[in-house]
């Protein structure tokens, strides 16, 4: 069902079919700018996250190399299927996360899946901004003498900002382009590794006994954690890929494009971690890398990396919560995420001990992402039956209007259940929230306006 236009607030009005810079609103998407190879090169550039070297240090001395291997594998074959199911209301019927959640959480109730999925983002964004300024900072060190992290921290910060108010346009080429680079820097980092630490850890990791319980699959968690930010809202990048892929095939090209990097960087991590017992990926490289060009090229790939991450998964879900709760323009709303950022302090996340705090942190976020994603599954799927009434997304005087109870019962629930079992908290989150959505929604009175 279409939406009448001018019934729509300035940031939900579609584009009129062509897409420009910075054009991004909340309205169904007309214009699709990714076909199935674009696609899957910008998940592939925007998954190179420092955030997965932290997790692959953090599991150093639980398991072995092979079950690191595996956890790895298992978590972004999970990523895949979630990333197509919870995304498959925005292919389908081009709208953001933050419309989707509309008619689970009511109007004014897509404010805690909004806040919930803001956060995490923010404080990656500085985070990785720290890090890729503490790359650029190491090259100009060494190039030219001039040893300043706060100068590098600030312009790289004011350079993404720059970067992200160009939106899904500029994403697209960045991540793109980038791609081949990424792929070949990985792959020349964990060569180097492997070299530079090669006996240190064959005697090690191959040979301790590990855990394929409890351990194990905390671990996987770990890995799908990083991107549990994204399956939440993944409707915000599935609105702008063309039409006519399967869901099979989707699910396909999340989990491939998401495996290569993260696979490379956990394992990057969990090696020289052990190797080495320092988390900090600048240290390690500078240590592991002999030859200065090289070296130069690793650390310029670090800051790289960090640029492509940040505009896609950290820039993108707190501009259209901005967009939607304060009803700002997309290029003001980005300038904001940014200057959040600055507010993270991200320098006590690369601390000696920040891999641990860092695994801490995604178990917690997840504990509150797991219900939610699990909420908006069985909502659109077995209230919806797959099928959404657009024009009530859109209007705010509608039945979604304020809070749905069911969806906050549902969530605490799942909380509660997740933070229970916080080493695999959304594994542990998803029943518990889901089928409690369901029986309330069914059985509860005061939430069937919602069931519309």
């Amino acid at each position: 069902m279409s939406v009448s236009t001018s019934a729509l607030a300035p940031e939900e009005r579609p584009d009129s079919g062509s897409k420009g810079l910075g054009a991004e609103s909340l309205a169904p998407q007309q214009t699709r700018i990714m076909g199935r190879s674009s696609y899957f090169l910008a998940w592939f550039g925007g998954c190179v996250s420092i955030g997965t070297f932290a997790m692959g240090s953090s599991v150093v001395g639980t398991l072995n190399l092979l079950q690191a291997t595996l956890a790895i594998a298992i978590g972004c074959f999970v990523i895949g299927i979630a990333l197509a199911i919870n995304g498959a209301a925005g292919y389908k019927y081009g709208i953001p996360f933050m419309v989707q959640a509309r008619s689970a959480f009511g109007f004014t109730g897509t404010r805690l899946p909004g806040l919930v999925r803001a956060v995490p983002a923010v404080v990656w964004y500085g985070f990785q901004s720290w890090i890729g300024a503490g790359a650029l900072n190491m090259v100009s060190a060494t190039l030219f003498g001039f040893d300043n992290l706060i100068f590098y921290f600030i312009t790289f910060q004011f350079l993404q900002i720059g970067l992200s108010v160009m939106g899904f346009q500029g994403i697209k080429w960045l991540e793109n382009i980038g791609s081949a680079f990424i792929l070949a820097s990985l792959m020349y980092m964990f060569y180097a590794t492997v070299q530079r630490y090669g006996d240190e850890l064959s005697a090690s990791l191959l040979t301790m006994e590990g855990s394929w319980g409890m351990p194990f699959w905390g671990a996987t968690m770990l890995f799908l954690g990083i991107y549990s930010t994204m399956m939440l809202n993944v409707s915000d990048y599935a609105r702008e890929h063309k039409k006519g892929t399967a869901q099979t095939l989707l699910t396909t090209i999340y989990a491939m494009s998401i495996l290569p990097c993260t696979l490379f960087m956990g394992l990057i991590g969990y090696m020289v971690s052990e190797a080495t017992g320092t988390a900090d990926p600048i240290q390690v490289f500078a240590n592991a890398v002999d030859n200065t060009p090289l070296l130069m090229t690793t650390l310029m790939f670090i800051a790289f990396a960090q640029v492509t991450t940040n505009v896609l998964n950290n820039v993108v879900p707190p501009t259209y919560v901005l967009m939607d709760v304060f009803k700002l323009k997309f290029t003001h709303a980005t300038v904001i995420v940014g200057l959040l950022a600055f507010a993270t302090f991200p320098w006590k996340l690369v601390q000696p001990g920040s891999a641990a705090g860092l695994q801490l942190f995604v178990q917690t976020y997840s504990a509150f992402l797991g219900p939610i994603f699990a909420i908006l599954v069985v909502d659109y799927y077995v209230i919806r039956r797959r099928t959404l009434d657009i024009s009530k997304l859109y209007d705010a005087n509608g039945p979604y209007q304020g809070v749905n109870l069911a969806a906050f019962i549902a969530t605490a629930i799942g909380i509660v259940a997740a933070l229970s079992f916080s080493a695999i908290s959304w594994y542990a989150s998803l029943i518990p929230a889901g089928l409690s959505y369901y029986l309330l929604m069914k059985y509860w009175a005061p939430c069937q306006r919602f069931s519309q």
